[in-house]
């Protein structure tokens, strides 16, 4: 009787887990969480172009967060997240080609799907 108990139990954690991977296995690059972090805000002396890329695989805060901030570091480039939209909108006040831009956000596991 003992054993049918722990095999039961063991069964209902093995049906959780993989009920779980199942509900993640479409998404990429998010990690399901959401969280109070808000990425810093960033300033451009002057704007001289503005381009807004679709991505694919956006789908809470910490992903917006984790794309904005990686937007961010690169020098001469802000970035805004629209997660409804699924669109990121950069800001440049320097010529910074679209390949690098692409590449950055690609690296956290998100798919560029074009741009506007």
């Amino acid at each position: 009787m003992d054993n049918a108990v722990i095999i039961v139990l063991i069964a209902v954690i093995i049906v959780f887990a993989a009920t779980l991977l199942i509900k993640r296995k479409g998404r990429k690059g998010c990690c399901g969480s959401g969280g109070d972090y808000v990425p810093r805000r960033k300033k451009l002396k002057s704007i001289i172009a503005v381009r807004v890329f679709r991505v694919d695989g956006m789908h809470c805060e910490h992903c917006s967060a984790r794309v904005t901030e990686s937007i961010n570091d690169l020098d001469g480039a802000a970035a805004s997240v629209d997660l409804k939209g699924g669109t990121v909108t950069v800001s440049l006040d320097r010529d910074i080609s679209d390949s690098v831009i692409k590449e950055r956000i690609e690296r956290l596991g998100y798919t560029v799907i074009g741009m506007q």
